[in-house]
């Protein structure tokens, strides 16, 4: 205990979990674009269940293709992204957050990780993508985690709000 009465420990058990829930998240990414890279690169696309298939295809710019070549800039921001969701988990006991946090973190890393080293110049590499339903744009792991993670801080939030209002009343 400290001298505001709160433990450490219980001050960091969020962050680890959250930053767990991301080193997940980064390595299933990295391992599910590897494999795409090293089996479709010759243009090969695979079906696999109804409309969905994998096909690779590389995206310098953010979600959907839009702003190209703005990679140094999305980069940033999305470090700046990953450190806010990991400040928020430390603070919250909520459990929500902390996955939330996570899976926010990791995707936006793993994102990172591919505008950095699959490019010729610092943040100008392009995301590896290959999640393709043919009829939504092409994506990977890392964008499930972001969308994901996104999803839970609406639901935490919208439930938070609702919690607090049978709180007052």
């Amino acid at each position: 205990m400290t001298s505001t009465g709160v433990d450490p420990g219980r001050r960091r058990r969020p962050l680890i979990t959250a930053a767990a829930v991301a080193v997940v998240v980064l390595v299933i990414d990295q391992v599910t674009k590897h494999l795409a890279v090293s089996r479709l690169s010759d243009g090969d696309v695979v079906h696999v269940v109804w409309t969905l298939q994998w096909n690779l295809a590389f995206n310098s710019g953010m979600a959907f293709g839009k702003a190209g070549g703005l990679g140094p800039i999305i980069g940033i921001a999305a470090l700046v992204v990953a450190g806010v969701v990991l400040g928020a988990a430390r603070k919250s006991p909520d459990l929500w957050v902390t996955v939330a946090a996570g899976l926010v973190a990791g995707g936006a890393i793993g994102n990172v990780i591919d505008r950095l080293f699959r490019g010729e110049a610092w943040m100008r590499g392009a995301v590896v993508d290959f999640i393709d339903f043919q009829w939504f744009p092409i994506f990977n792991v890392a964008d499930i985690g972001v969308d994901v993670g996104a999803g839970l801080f609406i639901l935490w939030s919208l439930t938070r709000g609702r919690k607090k209002q049978d709180d007052v009343a």
